[in-house]
């Protein structure tokens, strides 16, 4: 039998270990799923955790896009490994109340939000209670977002605490009530919206909350970071970068507004701002 030349047996080794390596690798690979509601906000979050879990613990993240409703039960079911948008102790309370037996909240991963009624400056009340003598400047309507938000529940109650009997809030989605937001500031129309922050419309226009003597949307709030029960012995990893992930106000609004971008996206936004910000990803890996 004729022998293969030693140059043609040292790239057949070759060939076989890049092989076996490349497979080990693909087996070391991990995967993890995570539910985000299409805010701008948890889009920047859900997409800057999905960057630093990509690009440096080796996984592969699946972001599912949902309705509150959906994403917290499918947290609490077990279809998804966590999420980074639980806004509490107001929005998102009636949810966590419901199946906090089956998740586990990690704490904060952003402070210093709020939501409420948010108008233009240049509109002249500046309470939730003075909403109904003005109607009709309004055209009787409060511009909302998707009907599972928390927030739109929290504004049905408002219509009924304050009595707003001339006011109808309609269901839309976010990018919808910022189309409108913008049509209604270019006409310079009276408006009011459903509002939240951090949100990249306050860096765009001149807008403020409405007074809300009542108290019907609480005061400041927090963003959490909760996980299904048992991530942290399936995923300890994952589980003690999640639960290190922490950041400001002015982190979330600088990859907010590079959203709005022209050429930019959520995933090349997140990706921007993981390499901008070496030392603060390093404090969310595992030790």
């Amino acid at each position: 039998m004729k022998r293969k030349p030693l140059h043609v047996i040292v790239m057949m080794i070759a060939v076989l270990l890049t092989a076996a390596f490349a497979g080990q690798a693909m087996a070391q690979q991990k995967t993890t799923q995570i539910a985000y509601v299409e805010w701008s906000c948890a889009t920047a979050s859900a997409n800057v955790v999905k960057a630093v879990l990509e690009e440096k613990m080796n996984y592969k993240v699946e972001l599912i896009p949902v309705s509150a409703a959906a994403m917290w039960q499918a947290l609490a079911t077990g279809d998804v490994d966590a999420i980074t948008t639980a806004w509490l102790p107001t929005t998102h309370q009636h949810y966590y109340e419901k199946l906090k037996d089956d998740v586990e909240k990690l704490g904060h991963n952003l402070v210093g939000t709020r939501i409420g009624l948010v108008v233009p400056t240049y509109v002249t009340i500046d309470s939730i209670g003075e909403m109904n003598a003005h109607a009709d400047k309004f055209d009787g309507q409060i511009t909302g977002i998707d009907p599972g938000a928390g927030i739109m529940s929290k504004t049905e109650e408002a219509i009924e605490k304050y009595n707003l009997t001339d006011m109808e809030l309609m269901e839309s989605s976010g990018a919808m009530m910022t189309a409108v937001l913008q049509d209604k500031i270019n006409k310079k129309d009276w408006v009011v919206v459903t509002g939240w922050t951090p949100h990249w419309k306050f860096g765009k226009w001149d807008l403020k909350y409405l007074d809300d003597p009542k108290g019907v949307y609480g005061g400041d709030e927090y963003i959490d970071t909760v996980v299904r029960k048992g991530l942290k012995e399936d995923k300890p990893d994952l589980y003690a970068f999640l639960n290190n992930f922490k950041w400001t106000p002015a982190d979330i609004q600088t990859v907010m507004a590079w959203n709005q971008e022209k050429d930019m996206n959520p995933e090349k936004s997140a990706k921007k701002w993981v390499n901008e910000n070496p030392d603060k990803v390093a404090v969310w890996l595992p030790k």
